[in-house]
């Protein structure tokens, strides 16, 4: 079932060196499928939040990939160390970012309080959900699919069977109306 060299016969240093010689995505995938846990429990105890935890292990995975495919990994036989440092990092970066916006919060809520939209302004979900009602159903899938599961015009296309040029067309008239119909025209 496992390639020759792949699995657990293979050490990281091993499938390191593979990747760092390039085009070697079983290679690739062994090590994903060892570090990843490594990586997911790092964030788990260290963020406790299983959504932070799966981000960290992604962000954390895609940077040492790229490492390894330009060679920057000085040890590749100390691999897994290398995965928990760069936990280390991400997670220390993310808490200083944190710090740093909520003490720039901190500093200027005041500020932003007072410049908070008027209420003549804010949505009225109630009002937008009768109005995306009243669009037609393939107007409303262009809709959501573009704003809910956030996919481009070519992936729209391909799923419901158009165009990109028209999935665009559709979105572009779907706003006209959307903004009609909440401002009270239609």
């Amino acid at each position: 079932m496992a390639e020759a060299g792949i699995g657990n016969a293979a050490s990281d240093r091993e499938l390191a060196l593979r990747v760092a010689g390039g085009g070697d995505s079983p290679a690739e995938a062994e090590l994903v499928r060892r570090l990843l846990p490594r990586a997911r429990l790092y964030g788990l105890r260290h963020l406790r939040d299983a959504s932070a935890a799966d981000d960290l292990a992604q962000e954390v995975l895609l940077l040492t990939l790229e490492r390894l495919r330009a060679g920057r990994v000085r040890e590749p036989e100390r691999l897994a160390s290398f995965v928990f440092g760069a936990c280390r990092l991400v997670v220390r970066n993310q808490r200083r970012g944190t710090r740093r916006r909520d003490g720039l919060l901190e500093r200027f809520a005041g500020e932003l309080v007072r410049q908070a939209e008027p209420d003549s302004l804010r949505l009225d979900q109630g009002r937008l959900r009768d109005c995306l009602g009243r669009l037609a159903e393939r107007e409303r899938a262009v809709i959501v699919l573009t704003f809910y599961a956030e996919q481009p015009s070519g992936e729209i296309s391909l799923r419901l069977g158009l165009s990109p040029e028209n999935v665009r067309t559709i979105r572009h008239r779907a706003f006209v109306r959307l903004r009609d119909c909440v401002g009270g025209v239609a």
